[in-house]
């Protein structure tokens, strides 16, 4: 992985847990659970990309004095790809309180030939120019969804420092992403190497919208 890739399962922290308790068959049969810890990763990822933005300073004024601290120059964009992308993204919110966001629908077509294309059909998404711009989904197999989503925020202007987060990616996922949007800095929880012949991550967590809201057509 290049240096614009950061996985974050690499290190040893409390990530490691979610990451076990998403990926295990038994515990994600609680939705309650599966969604509350995609909630709890995307606190941590948060915090994580924070680190990357851009900081001023700020007078404080407490009950017995002034300080001036560091805070943030402004709050990012969050951006998600509906509907996994939802548990994920509210625990971004979470962290950044004061964002501004936006949602992508985006899905699979199967085609009478048996291949999918990707489609998008509802697109909400503030104005980004020169903002943070921080793109949600948590399972990124071939990455075509995240990059026919970032082409419909482009149309929409051209964001300042661009940022994808994601639970679990599949290393040819991740390297699509890279090839298509190689402005972008990648925060991924862990990095499969293998998809199924219809796409899915392997070994992966299964299809975490229905994991979070339940099976659909």
């Amino acid at each position: 992985m290049d240096s614009s890739v950061t996985i974050l399962g690499n290190r040893l922290s409390y990530l490691n847990n979610i990451l076990h308790e998403l990926r295990d068959e038994e515990i994600q049969k609680d939705r309650l659970r599966f969604r509350f810890n995609l909630e709890r990763m995307g606190e941590i990822m948060a915090y994580e990309i924070s680190k990357h933005l851009s900081f001023t300073t700020q007078e404080t004024t407490t009950p017995l004095g002034e300080l001036e601290v560091k805070v943030l120059e402004q709050q990012p964009i969050l951006v998600s790809v509906l509907r996994a992308g939802v548990p994920l993204h509210q625990g971004f919110l979470r962290m950044f309180d004061r964002a501004d966001n936006g949602f992508i629908s985006a899905y699979r077509h199967i085609t009478r030939g048996n291949e999918f294309v990707i489609k998008i059909e509802y697109t909400s998404v503030p104005p980004i120019t020169g903002r943070d711009l921080i793109m949600i989904d948590p399972m990124i197999a071939t990455g075509r969804s995240l990059v026919e989503a970032y082409k419909q925020i482009q149309a929409l202007g051209e964001p300042g420092n661009l940022f994808i987060a994601g639970a679990i990616a599949s290393e040819e996922g991740i390297a699509y992403v890279r090839r298509n949007i190689p402005q972008s800095q990648v925060f991924i929880g862990a990095v499969d190497k293998e998809l199924t012949a219809k796409s899915y991550i392997v070994p992966g967590l299964g299809d975490a919208g229905d994991l979070a809201y339940g099976p659909k057509h």
